[in-house]
Formats: C-alpha cells, structure tokens, sequence
C-alpha cells in the first residue's frame, strides 16, 4: 500500500566509454537487458541507486575481468521511475520472494531437479557469493508468477570489512533492476562535483 520512491530517483550503470556516448547521443535506444543466471535481481536492466563511483568502479573490474586494455570504462545516468517496485528492503515483499522460494524448490524437488545455488566468484572475498543462481531462479519464478512488477531493488553487502569485525563492507550499495524499460525516462552524462561550493 505504502510504495517508496513514488518519485524519480537517480541511476547509474557502468558500461564503456564507447556505450556510454551512443546513449546519450541517441544513436542507441537504451541498454540492453541482462539476462544471465546470476542476475541477483532477476532479469533486466541494472542501474546503483545514487551511486556513480561504484558504477564506475564496476565498469573498470568489469573490463579488466575482459582484459579489455583498450576500451575506456564509463558511467551514464538515469531518471527512474521505480513503477511497482519489488523492493527487497519491505517485509511485505521479502515474505512474497521466501514464499516463491518455497514453492520452486517444492516444484524442483518433485521433478527432482536441484535447485541452483549461489556460490563464490573466483576472485571474490571468503563470503561473497556473487553468482547468485539461486536469488536469480527464484525472483525469475515470482515474476512469472506475477508480472506486475516493474523494477526490483536490494541491498548488496560485498566487499571488505571497512574495519574488524565491521557489518559494513567497502563495497556495499543498493541496486535496481528495472525490467519495464518505459520506467526510464531519460539518460544523461553524470557531472563532476564543483568543488568551490557546497553539495546540496
């Protein structure tokens, strides 16, 4: 009943110099889709919440997974409607994704099929399970469940402990998934900060 960010928020996706440039000339569209089994919020198009320099910083791991010494990393921005959102931080909506849980492994276990698990990347830290096979089965299931949904958002915990025994991690930030392309409503090229007066 209570929707948060009934307004538009900013979104950040990194992407490569070159990707960057064709969406806010327009000469393409928008980005494409992610459609892989690890998409921790399902299928779709993955924008950080408020949050340009993790989106970079995922830009320049990400071409440096590819060994891609030649393209430059980038950030675009966006303006989001959330629309009917699965937000991952409402208790409403966590029930609603632990019930879809429990019916896919129940279906799973009657075909005895095994369900996909959420395991280690290999250059990932002791605990971070970032092939999220799992978490991508069944939000996938749920939406085919109920297509009402238009984006979904989660908090990601990734990273190191910013000190011992911290519960915050160096790399910890919240994420979009918008699966309805029409909740983005344009794109734009992220400023520097003008350093010579305050942040509003």
């Amino acid at each position: 009943m209570y929707y948060p960010h009934a307004g538009l928020i900013a979104g950040f996706h990194g992407c490569k110099l070159s990707v960057r440039n064709k969406i806010v000339s327009g000469k393409e569209t928008g980005l494409l889709h992610s459609n892989n089994s690890y998409d921790w919020l399902g299928h779709g198009i993955y924008f950080w919440e408020n949050n340009p320099q993790r989106a970079l910083q995922f830009a320049k791991e990400a071409l440096a997974r590819q060994k891609d010494n030649v393209s430059k990393p980038a950030v675009v921005g966006a303006v989001i409607s959330l629309g009917k959102c699965l937000d991952l931080l409402d208790s409403a909506n966590l029930n609603l994704v632990k019930r879809a849980y429990l019916q896919l492994s129940d279906i799973m276990s009657k075909a005895n099929i095994p369900l996909p698990k959420n395991i280690k990347a290999a250059d990932s830290i002791k605990n971070d399970k970032l092939i999220r096979q799992l978490d991508c089965a069944v939000i996938e299931y749920l939406m085919d469940e109920n297509k009402s949904f238009d984006s979904v958002r989660g908090i990601f915990t990734e990273g190191k402990e910013l000190y011992p025994g911290a519960g915050f991690r160096d790399k910890d930030h919240i994420q979009i998934c918008i699966r309805n392309p029409n909740c983005i409503k344009g794109y734009f090229l992220p400023l520097a900060e003008n350093k010579t007066f305050r942040v509003v």
